[in-house]
């Protein structure tokens, strides 16, 4: 299907010709002519993609309908709300690698928690969001409620709590965009994630049950069906932002459905690209190649396989501009 391409994207084509640029703009087209066959696209957000604001362009992905599912850390999920509502107050540090121990104490007693060359303030990011997101944990436990971690994000978002705190335009907010489609989202070992935290603190004093809180395994059952009801036709691709819990965690529904539940009719998924940094080593799963996923029963043979072994934060957003026809 040809299609109009706009300055960006052009600029990619012209001069993205060898190596990982050229890997780059084949998975950009390999993304493309799966959506144009009439298949679904998996996201999964791994390391520190909200903090450094992907949802400038995940958001339209998401409004434009370019994905389907999204995987994510806790990390991921919570940090583009507190950017969301604490931007102003963010620190940047571009000379973070010549930090001394001294200086991160220092960065940590003014009420700051870094990721590589970005602050984030720990009382107005953590604590606005702690303010209303309790809240909403006690009402749903008090009427014995329970729900997922994200679809206690999406009552947060879509309530307007917060609205008068917004600092960014929505327009770069991927979670907003994500809670106003009701876009599915799962998200493996939540606990690990600030606000897993401090949900666990109000678990250790008493004042909220867990089960409140639905588990990793219900996400992975949920996901199951999901899968099941969405292979059809030409099926589900994974689209793979950096490495850990956030990709390993939903690629394996495939084996598990096949395998463990039987269900031989279950596709592979159908498209596959990871960007990462981790290039190929042994025993890391995050800088294995994809060919390494058809012994799991995870990729097909057939299955179009892309990796740019790059930096997410560069890529991630020039393929979505591709997509978007940018």
């Amino acid at each position: 299907m040809s299609k109009v391409k706009g300055p960006v994207s052009q600029f990619i084509e012209h001069n993205y010709r060898h190596f990982n640029a050229a890997a780059l703009i084949d998975a950009a087209k390999g993304y493309e002519a799966h959506l144009d066959a009439g298949g679904k696209m998996m996201i999964t957000l791994a390391g520190a993609m909200s903090t450094a604001e992907l949802g400038i362009s995940l958001a339209q992905m998401i409004r434009q309908d370019k994905v389907s599912i999204i995987s994510c850390t806790g990390a991921n999920l919570e940090e583009d709300i507190m950017n969301l509502v604490a931007h102003s107050h963010y620190k940047r540090i571009p000379n973070y690698r010549d930090l001394s121990p001294q200086d991160e104490w220092d960065l940590l007693e003014e009420g700051y928690n870094r990721v590589t060359d970005t602050c984030i303030p720990e009382e107005e990011a953590f604590r606005r969001i702690q303010k209303h997101i309790h809240k909403i944990w006690q009402d749903a436990d008090q009427k014995g409620e329970r729900y997922f971690p994200h679809e206690f994000m999406y009552k947060l978002l879509l309530s307007g709590a917060m609205q008068e705190n917004y600092e960014i335009p929505v327009e770069h907010s991927w979670m907003i965009a994500a809670a106003e489609k009701n876009l599915p989202i799962v998200v493996p070992g939540w606990e690990d994630s600030t606000m897993g935290n401090i949900f666990t603190s109000y678990v250790i004093k008493g004042e909220i049950k867990a089960s409140t809180m639905k588990s990793g395994i219900e996400y992975m059952a949920w996901l199951a069906d999901w899968y099941r009801h969405n292979s059809a036709g030409k099926g589900i691709g994974f689209f793979q932002i950096g490495g850990g819990i956030a990709g390993d965690f939903p690629i394996c529904v495939v084996p598990m459905l096949y395998q463990d539940l039987e269900m031989h009719e279950v596709p592979f998924w159908s498209y596959f690209c990871q960007i990462s940094d981790s290039t190929t080593s042994y025993g890391s799963y995050s800088g294995a190649v994809p060919n390494e996923k058809i012994t799991w029963g995870k990729l097909d043979i057939h299955t179009p396989k892309y990796i740019v072994e790059s930096d997410a934060t560069i890529v991630a957003p020039l393929i979505f501009a591709w997509i978007l026809g940018m």
